[in-house]
């Protein structure tokens, strides 16, 4: 069934994270009408789930939620929430006609036009499950608004964690609740595309030497973030286990990084520069806590980042240079690290509180699923074809890339390359007006 609903725009931005908000503000403050699919219920990406960025231990929601409410708010920017890109590829055959997109609509299981946000809804639902938004640390309802800055304010249902009790529908004052709401496909046609779909990361749940995932004190990195956060699960740093302040804290560095075995051989970049940043944190929030950083080698590649290093080693982290083996249960719901020394003077075993692994970085979006004739790079991320001229630049003609959808990098270089996608975008789209 082909879809009857086609919207047209200059520029097509998949993904709304802080590559997609900043090409979108670019482009559209040029003029151009602006289209950003985001697959999550909110735009805001990983940078808006962050607590502090570093170098300058900036608020991180401060910095995001103002670009978010600029997007949402721009004349010539037009949002789609929770929809998943099914095919992005030419309009036609032979010459380049622009790009066309195929999306469908996920369910929120209520009207966006008749909702108005005031969440009476999620205050009635009886039902209580995992909030993924803070890691998985703490509870949510079954209908709920993402998070407080959510963009848009609009709840979503988790209909299989539904027990239709109807207390949701009762309670809502506009009858925005739709139990009977399906997926909708459409269609978007565009002159340009530009690819911003960020990172995951790889769940620690694959990595068996570190428990896969069935330790209860060992987190990764961005449910440290949450814990870190003024709006976390706990608004203070407590194990997940028991709620005791931890008294001792390890990083794992390159826990699935530059490792064959977890099929990614290369370095993530930024793992260094956040586990340090955290352990700052956690040494404000923390005081009287042994703050250790297990690793191999520290790549501080940006600038300043040498000195947020040494200040780090100047407020008392402990860092270790090894490589650690394994992690085990220990007592108490403690873990236990198992280490090798890299100056070769043996293996060592250490008990800590609280685990945070800095695990790999991977690509947020593969284009062989949906169907995009894009080509990707040996470590699976999209291919630049002049990396050192224009990083934005793909083998497909009015597809760009940007931020880490074409490899790990941090935000200071992911905006840097959005204003680049979006110049370039804008140049194709110039030139192509004035061939024809």
């Amino acid at each position: 069934m082909i879809p009857t609903d086609i919207f047209n725009f200059d520029t097509l931005v998949v993904g709304g994270g802080i590559a997609g908000l900043q090409t979108a503000l670019d482009l559209g403050d040029q003029g151009y009408k602006v289209a950003v699919v985001e697959k999550d219920a909110s735009i805001g990406g990983k940078m808006i789930r962050l607590s502090k960025v570093f170098p300058t231990l900036d608020c991180a929601s401060c910095i995001t939620t103002p670009k978010m409410s600029a997007v949402a708010h721009h004349e010539n920017i037009t949002l789609f929430t929770y929809c998943e890109l099914n095919s992005l590829d030419y309009d036609g055959s032979g010459e380049f006609q622009g790009m066309k997109a195929l999306i469908t609509q996920k369910p929120r299981y209520v009207d966006p036009v008749k909702c108005i946000g005031c969440r009476q809804c999620e205050y009635v639902c009886p039902v209580h499950i995992p909030d993924m938004e803070q890691g998985g640390l703490s509870a949510t309802k079954a209908i709920s608004i993402p998070f407080s800055n959510a963009i848009p304010q609009l709840p979503i249902m988790d209909i299989e964690n539904c027990m239709l009790c109807g207390q949701c529908e009762k309670a809502c004052p506009t009858n925005a609740i739709d139990y009977l709401q399906k997926p909708e496909e459409f269609l978007i046609a565009s002159k340009t595309a530009v690819v911003t779909t960020g990172f995951d990361l790889l769940p620690v749940k694959d990595n068996t030497q570190y428990g896969n995932g069935k330790i209860p004190n060992v987190i990764d990195s961005l449910q440290m973030e949450r814990l870190l956060a003024p709006h976390g699960p706990y608004n203070r740093v407590l194990r997940p286990s028991d709620g005791m302040e931890p008294d001792s804290i390890a990083y794992v560095q390159c826990a699935g990084s530059r490792d064959k075995s977890m099929g990614v051989s290369y370095c993530s970049r930024v793992c260094c520069m956040y586990a340090i940043k955290q352990a700052m944190l956690l040494s404000g929030s923390l005081p009287l806590a042994d703050i250790t950083i297990y690793y191999m080698d520290i790549r501080a590649f940006g600038k300043g980042y040498e000195q947020f290093y040494q200040n780090a080693k100047a407020m008392g982290i402990e860092f270790i240079k090894a490589k650690v083996a394994r992690i085990d249960r220990g007592e108490n719901g403690s873990a236990q690290v198992r280490y090798e020394l890299q100056d070769g003077s043996g293996t060592a075993t250490a008990n800590h509180d609280l685990v945070v692994l800095s695990m790999g970085m991977v690509p947020g979006w593969n284009p062989e699923q949906p169907v995009c004739p894009v080509s990707k790079d040996t470590d699976q991320f999209i291919t630049s074809i002049k990396p050192k001229i224009s990083p934005v630049l793909t083998d497909m003609d009015g597809l760009f890339v940007a931020g880490a959808a074409a490899g790990p990098k941090d935000i200071v270089d992911t905006i840097t390359e959005s204003g680049s996608a979006a110049m370039e975008a804008a140049k194709f789209m110039s030139k192509s007006l004035m061939e024809n």
